[in-house]
């Protein structure tokens, strides 16, 4: 067994040093390995494909009410360093919305079916934008570069000791990420995080976050939803239930912020 924590100590623990970091508002430790001008950049390539492959809408509505919304969230960020962009997706049989690294904002047309006022979309800005900033994505490629890197050294390490059974207990030891059972209660942890400081941010912007509660309400009538346990999502039921214990820890945010207006 002394090999293995040679590997742990001369490899392993380095790196989680370096990319030791804190989710915003949550307090969270991190793992990110990419710097953030390094990721923002991404979103930027990111979002060129997008904007090459899929039809964004002209509906004056519906652009007038992501903008509308979507600064406010921004502001409550406090992100100086991003760009912030707001588009449409025409596409009606989607319902879903995402935030780039820096802050280009995508919401599908279908979304709209749920929403019935400002504050409803909010909740889904919040999140999405709340993901951006906790910067989930890097925390989930430096997940897999880790997965990738320790593989790529634990099998030439144990290649010269001959002993399949060695290499098999390592792989099984390491084998961050790269796990269905692994990765899924991770994802989960991310998008139960990004309810949180979406409630917060919109709480800061102004919006009542009670309205979160019923727009996931009407969102989880939607229609079937698979297992928790195949799903990266929270089961309706269990995000309608921590979105319920974190609004009274909110609220007095939302009354400091319209107080203000």
């Amino acid at each position: 067994m002394r090999f293995i924590k040679e590997i742990i100590f001369s490899i392993i623990l380095p790196l989680l040093f370096i990319g030791c970091t804190k989710a915003p508002i949550t307090g969270r430790n991190q793992f990110i390995m990419i710097n953030e001008a390094e990721e923002m950049q991404l979103g930027l390539q990111s979002e060129k494909e997008i904007l090459k492959t899929q039809k964004i809408s002209h509906n004056p509505q519906q652009n007038a009410m992501v903008k509308r919304v979507g600064r406010r969230i921004a502001n409550a960020t406090g992100k100086k360093n991003f760009k912030w962009e707001f588009f449409v997706i025409d596409n009606n049989k989607e319902a879903n919305a995402f935030c780039l690294p820096g802050g280009k904002v995508f919401v599908y047309s279908g979304l709209f079916k749920y929403i019935s006022n400002d504050a409803e979309l909010a909740a889904v800005l919040g999140h999405e934008i709340g993901h951006a900033i906790a910067r989930h994505g890097a925390e989930r490629m430096s997940s897999g570069i880790l997965a990738q890197a320790g593989e790529q050294v634990l099998q030439s390490v144990m290649a010269g000791r001959g002993n399949p059974q060695n290499t098999a207990m390592v792989m099984q030891a390491f084998g961050v990420g790269t796990q269905l059972g692994v990765m899924l209660p991770h994802s989960r942890k991310q998008e139960y995080e990004a309810d949180h400081i979406g409630l917060v941010l919109m709480a800061k912007a102004g919006y009542n976050p009670r309205y979160a509660l019923k727009f996931w309400e009407k969102f989880a009538k939607s229609g079937e939803t698979p297992p928790e346990y195949l799903s990266t999502h929270p089961a309706p039921a269990h995000r309608i239930a921590t979105l319920r214990k974190l609004i009274p820890k909110v609220m007095p945010i939302y009354q400091r912020a319209i107080h203000k207006r």
